[in-house]
């Protein structure tokens, strides 16, 4: 007898609460944002609104499906099932960060906040949630992640762009080459190196193109297609710009080879849970096989 599904609702705590949190009470907080200019109203209505979408998202789950919340700061140590129907109900920002724990599960996105939110991962209201639970997974978008995999097997996953680089505003230096471009290997230093897919095109890889003024063409979502850029490479006697941006299809890889001290690697901004790389080691970043089954 299989198991019945089990809807697993994922959320965060919202801005109101970690203001009540730091500072005690209600009364207190609204002080504090007062003597600032702000009034608690405005953040406590956008905790009113979330708050609502996740009780009615909660009582749209089939009553024979199992269910359970995770909150944000819990998805490392939650464990998934691939019976699983993951519920992200909140901000865009949330799927990604949903996105690297999971195995092929799909994944229905509940924008909050409508107006406030793009909406490109969060598409659906709560109003919906009942139909998309009846048909989940039968008309999935099936989104490109990147990948990073270190030399002593370490391996991070991400939805929208890996960065690799110094931790803080350090110069990073490393060596960086293609695989398939006939072992040109070329000795940098610089603000760290962007890869990023076509969900990260809506983010911080488009802000890097946008500015580059670059003539490669963004990816879409669902493309098996990367973007790279190196940010603020610095020429020197020692170290060049000529690999500054490039693109990688599914079965390239771009390789660094880390010549500081220590180097890290992170997703979706999530910069507390990164791979650390020392001198000599080797990553590589490509095209993930894994990707996010997101229903639309």
């Amino acid at each position: 007898m299989s198991l019945a599904p089990r809807a697993v609702l994922v959320h965060r705590t919202t801005e109101y609460e970690e203001l009540v949190a730091r500072h005690g009470t209600h009364g207190q907080a609204a002080f504090f944002l007062s003597s600032r200019g702000r009034d608690i109203e405005e953040v406590a209505a956008r905790h009113r609104r979330t708050r609502r979408a996740l009780a009615e998202v909660t009582a749209a789950v089939p009553l024979t499906w199992r269910q359970t919340r995770v909150e944000r700061a819990d998805l490392d140590r939650f464990l998934f099932a691939p019976e699983d129907v993951v519920v992200v109900v909140g901000q865009d920002g949330l799927v990604a960060n949903v996105a690297k724990y999971l195995a092929g599960q799909p994944v229905v996105g509940i924008d909050t906040d409508p107006g406030r939110n793009p909406g490109v991962l969060v598409r659906h209201r709560p109003s919906d949630a009942a139909g998309l639970l009846a048909g989940a997974g039968r008309e999935a978008d099936e989104l490109t992640m990147v990948e990073v995999v270190a030399d002593d097997t370490q391996r991070l996953v991400a939805l929208n762009e890996i960065y690799l680089g110094a931790a803080g505003h350090r110069t990073a230096r490393y060596r960086l080459g293609l695989e398939d471009d006939g072992g040109v290997v070329e000795a940098q230093a610089s603000s760290g190196v962007l890869v990023g897919t076509g969900t990260g095109a809506t983010g911080w890889i488009r802000s890097v193109w946008q500015d580059r003024r670059a003539s490669l063409r963004l990816p879409s979502p669902t493309e098996d297609r990367l973007l790279w850029f190196v940010r603020e490479a610095w020429p020197s006697p020692a170290t060049g710009t000529s690999l500054v941006a490039g693109e990688l299809a599914a079965a390239a890889r771009l390789r660094l080879t880390v010549e500081s001290e220590r180097l890290i690697a992170f997703g979706d901004g999530m910069e507390t849970d990164a791979l650390e790389l020392t001198w000599g080691q080797t990553a590589e970043i490509g095209v993930c096989e894994r990707r996010l089954r997101l229903v639309g």
